[in-house]
């Protein structure tokens, strides 16, 4: 038989109650209207469900059973919209982010902290992969959102622009004396380079800042995180590319010295990615909303 919602709401409220007239009141219909109903049940369940009394109605064997089900039922919807309102009033759910390490590190961090303090019932998972495997789990379904860094573009991918970023070229401090004049690009052939390993955007914007000027990096290092770039660099192995934001008290205390780069590297930013067309959560929209 067609399942018929409305059928069992009047079943239900009928049995409860035990009468077709406090049913009707309850339900905001007419009496005729739910006796119609309740033979439309009866017919298409193939049995009877009430006797009809001078007080009312009762159940027959038949109705104890499937009231008994209807119950159930009725438990588990009364359930599920409890905790979409919990949802909705934050004080339940899940988050999904994708997003790299540094980023989680140096950008994510504090807004999770803040958010996890106001809502401690969302749950919060983050995936840390590169920017092009954070496209690839947010198209696939697997995160709710991603933090990237840009340039990053696809043709299914919403993306918004979020707090810049600016990339410098640091040292140990045994490289101190190219920090007094701007250093050339081309000038870095002659110096070990360190760099992260290709494969994430941050190598290729840096492959293409180079390629733009008719320069190709040749790094005699590659690693897998900015961290080990960072302590690769304090130690003298060689100069590297940073966010400069990331490596402010190592700046400020003379354990990586800034050398200015002819030509200077491009502003770039952070990118919010969402997928478009797709709904996001109302803890997730909540979110999002305080991020820069």
């Amino acid at each position: 038989m067609e399942f018929n919602m409305e059928w069992y709401r009047v079943f239900y409220w009928t049995a409860k109650l035990g009468s077709l007239t406090r049913a009707a009141e309850k339900l905001h219909i007419t009496q005729p209207a739910v006796s119609h109903t309740l033979k439309q049940l009866e017919s298409g369940l193939g049995g009877q469900l009430f006797f009809r009394t001078a007080r009312g109605v009762t159940l027959t064997a038949e109705g104890e059973v499937l009231l008994r089900h209807i119950e159930q039922a009725f438990r588990a919807i009364d359930s599920g919209e409890k905790k979409i309102a919990e949802m909705h009033n934050l004080e339940y759910g899940e988050i999904n982010i994708g997003a790299s390490d540094s980023l989680c590190k140096h950008y994510l961090l504090p807004y999770l902290e803040s958010f996890h303090q106001q809502h401690p019932g969302i749950r919060v998972r983050v995936t840390n992969r590169t920017t092009p495997e954070t496209i690839v789990l947010l198209k696939e379904g697997r995160i709710d959102f991603g933090i990237v860094n840009l340039p990053a573009a696809d043709s299914s991918i919403e993306i918004r622009k979020s707090s810049p970023l600016q990339d410098c070229l640091v040292g140990g401090p045994a490289y101190a004396a190219l920090a007094r004049s701007p250093f050339e690009l081309a000038s870095l052939q002659d110096r070990p380079l360190i760099l992260l390993e290709p494969g994430g955007s941050t190598r290729a914007y840096l492959d293409q800042y180079a390629a733009s000027h008719h320069f190709r990096l040749a790094p005699e290092f590659e690693l897998g995180s900015l961290d080990l770039l960072v302590q690769f660099a304090q130690r003298g192995f060689g100069l590297t590319f940073i966010v400069r934001d990331y490596v402010m008290e190592e700046l400020a205390d003379g354990r990586l010295i800034e050398i200015p780069l002819n030509p200077p590297l491009p502003e770039r930013a952070i990118g919010i990615a969402t997928l478009k067309g797709v709904p996001l959560s109302a803890a997730s929209k909540s979110f999002l909303q305080r991020l820069p």
